[in-house]
């Protein structure tokens, strides 16, 4: 059953791959255009050989001496012609060799540019469920180390084994042409070959699939330990991590040996069924050769196109065996591209042009894990320019409200509305870009200082970059580094300190200036000077903007127009800072916690 599953999964991505291939079938034909003419070329040079010995032997018959004969003059100029011929037949075959193997590199990077660009779109377009659910790192091993091991299986594959083909059934129909009964016992022995070389491939594919998986979970570990180096080193927790690679690594190493050492086995068995062919040729042809029924010329050719005929098995089965590689990573390519995607816009969805602040939550649930209830029976309305802020204990669904605000994530039941419009019935581009994040955790891209403000308006002049990064207080430290603006930061901010980072996000959200903003703990990683200054200039910022704040320290949010104190996914109270704290409640106890007097 398994190994029925396994053929069909493997014809499955077969199928899939013919399709990638569709777009470039004028290229195909013309690589089986190529390929043909080559063979035919190939396959005539052992003619022309055999004519050549057979000139030789004719000229010795007679018993003539040496001498004499190498000064017969029709002898040279039909062995000047015939080599002539030689000559321009493998400078033919060389050049259509060139031209097919351009047709096949045109062939195989243009799918893999096509995989690629598929594979990439698919990940901005997969819920955030989906990447909170798999490893990074597995992710990114299929569209790189994947895509590139599928890339070498098909240039293999177009190579050898259109060549492979036409060279197999071209020289067969010359071997005929020649003579019937040898030809037979080629035939005959042939299915061997093609009987040892599929057995071999059916074995080979599971463990590649294996193989790559393996490497992903490799690739997940390498990249979480370079992202995570400062917290493994903190916990020493090295020899560890060291211990947990050296398993994988193990594990890796077995399933690679046992792929290599099937796949292996490929090509010394097929050369042993090919040297069965050789001796069946050189056997027959010998006793022909003797009877008279095939001349010494004739029998060079048959030689020559019995190694012809046989080389071709070799490549082929090398071919499948990688071939079955090439698959099992497709495979894995192609799962995720036909992931999912997250549901897309209505058709008739609502583009947010005017948007003064007017938010709504209705009976709103939401659990990441279905049986672990999250949020429950959720209310709010939020006016125009107020100030919301969220406080509560970690896991109370704080973020989780942002998730939701943003359509991060999508509600289970009940709605969300901004300005009356459920934002399912709105584009996710324009709810989006309704709101200025500034989140906890920074995220910067490779590029200069002022790529990095510019995100969310690439159109910004000078001067508004300059006031945006004066507002938010990092102008002084921009300025300060070698080439100010234009300064180049490696990925994730590079050297800068984790509170400089975090002035950068909140320079990309002052120059944008959207009509709602989200704050989740903007000022966590900034020391306390400047963040009075910070917070001045988000009071500033805020000001007729709807603002929902999420904070642990509640000394930054007192100021807020309406504090939701969240417990288990539910709002247990509602209020002013003085209007919490004279009910002596929850919001109390965690105000008077941070900021009891011993």
């Amino acid at each position: 059953m398994k190994d029925t599953q396994k053929s069909a999964k493997q014809k499955e991505t077969l199928f899939k791959v013919l399709n990638y291939i569709k777009p470039y079938r004028f290229l195909m034909i013309l690589t089986i255009i190529m390929a043909a003419a080559s063979v035919a070329l190939t396959l005539y040079l052992p003619i022309l050989t055999g004519n050549a010995v057979d000139s030789i032997a004719e000229l010795f018959e007679g018993g003539i001496s040496i001498p004499k004969a190498f000064s017969n003059a029709d002898f040279w100029a039909k062995l000047t012609f015939i080599l002539k011929k030689m000559g321009i037949v493998i400078a033919l075959t060389a050049l259509t060799q060139w031209i097919m193997n351009i047709c096949n590199n045109k062939i195989v990077y243009n799918i893999i540019q096509d995989i690629r660009k598929k594979a990439f779109r698919r990940l901005e377009e997969l819920p955030l469920s989906y990447l909170d659910a798999h490893s990074h790192g597995d992710i990114m091993s299929r569209v790189v180390a994947d895509v590139d091991q599928f890339a070498d299986g098909l240039l293999i594959g177009f190579t050898q084994l259109f060549t492979g083909v036409v060279t197999i059934l071209g020289t067969l129909c010359f071997m005929l042409s020649v003579n019937v009964g040898i030809t037979l016992v080629v035939v005959v022995i042939t299915p061997i070959s093609l009987f040892v070389a599929s057995f071999i491939a059916k074995k080979t594919f599971r463990m590649f699939k294996l193989q790559s998986e393996t490497r992903g979970e490799q690739t997940a570990l390498i990249n979480e330990m370079i992202g995570n180096q400062k917290v493994v080193q903190a916990f020493g927790r090295e020899q560890k991590t060291l211990e947990q690679f050296d398993e994988i690594n193990e594990r890796l190493e077995k399933c690679s040996l046992k792929a290599i050492f099937f796949s292996s086995l490929t090509n010394p068995c097929t050369r042993f069924v090919n040297s069965l062919v050789y001796t069946g040729v050189g056997f027959t042809g010998a006793l022909a050769a003797i009877r008279g029924g095939l001349s010494v010329g004739q029998l060079t050719c048959f030689l020559s196109y019995a190694n012809q005929y046989t080389k071709p098995f070799n490549e082929i089965s090398g071919v499948i065996t990688e071939l079955q590689n090439a698959l099992a990573c497709a495979a894995r390519i192609f799962e995720l591209i036909e992931e999912k995607p997250q549901i897309p816009d209505k058709e008739d969805a609502r583009v947010l042009t005017r948007v003064e602040g007017n938010v709504d939550l209705q009976n709103v649930a939401f659990s990441y894990v279905p049986d672990r209830k999250l949020i429950e029976n959720l209310n709010l309305h939020v006016k125009p320019g107020q100030r919301i802020a969220i406080v509560g204990p970690t896991g109370c669904g704080k973020t989780t409200i942002i998730n939701l605000l943003m359509r991060f994530y999508d509600v289970d039941a009940g709605e969300i509305k901004v300005e009356g419009t459920n934002i399912k019935d709105i584009t996710r581009k324009s709810l989006r870009t309704s709101y200025g994040m500034v989140l906890q955790d920074t995220w910067l891209k490779r590029g200069t200082i002022r790529d990095n403000i510019t995100v969310g308006r690439p159109d910004a002049t000078e001067e508004e970059i300059i006031a945006a990064a004066k507002a938010s207080h990092a102008h002084s430290f921009i300025r300060r580094l070698p080439e100010g603006y234009d300064t180049m930061i490696g990925e994730d901010g590079g050297s800068l300190s984790q509170g400089q980072k975090q002035l950068l996000c909140i320079t990309r959200v002052m120059l944008s200036l959207p009509p709602m903003l989200i704050l989740d703990e903007a000022t966590s990683s900034i020391d306390t000077r400047t963040e009075i200054r910070i917070q001045k200039a988000f009071a500033s910022m805020m000001e007729g903007r709807t603002s929902f704040i999420v904070a642990h320290r509640l000394s930054t949010i007192q100021n807020a127009d309406i504090i939701l104190v969240m417990k288990d996914g539910h709002i247990i109270e509602q209020g002013n800072h003085q209007e919490l704290l004279e009910k002596n409640g929850f919001y109390a106890q965690l105000y008077n916690s941070q900021f009891a007097i011993a």
